[in-house]
């Protein structure tokens, strides 16, 4: 995992965002367009049962069930306080190296969390079906 790679850090601007944003349900007439989506940090994620799923690139917060009058930002900030992408005081492109530097280590604190958390469900249950398999063995045995 390069943090510095240009696929980690492309997802930092705009453009590359707005991209993802091909199939979006919501469109003309409503607050949550593509571009009010890109421009809070999301990407679109949709998955064969959430067509409207999409995931911050910086927190990794995922939301769905967006209605038309929902505000990207305002979702954003309250379902995700601590993103560092969403509380940015300036556009990407005016931010110094170390600025950056700080931005992509907050990331990084993000994606490992994210990894680890998934590595702990995963340990859970399989420590729930050797469990289940412990005990079939003990009462079979009875």
């Amino acid at each position: 995992m390069d943090p510095l790679s240009n696929e980690d850090t492309k997802m930092y601007f705009y453009e590359n965002r707005l991209k993802t944003f091909e199939g979006w349900p919501f469109d003309e007439g409503c607050s949550c367009t593509p571009e009010n989506m890109a421009k809070a940090g999301f990407i679109h994620t949709p998955s064969e049962n959430g067509p409207d799923i999409a995931m911050c690139f910086f927190c990794l917060k995922e939301l769905e069930g967006w209605e038309p009058e929902d505000d990207p930002e305002e979702e954003h900030k309250s379902h995700s306080s601590s993103c560092h992408f969403i509380a940015l005081k300036k556009k990407i492109e005016e931010l110094s190296v170390e600025e950056f530097f700080k931005l992509q280590k907050e990331r990084q604190k993000f994606l490992i969390n994210k990894s680890c958390n998934e590595a702990i469900t995963k340990f859970e249950e399989a420590a729930k079906l050797r469990r289940a398999d412990i005990i079939k063995t003990a009462v079979g045995e009875e």
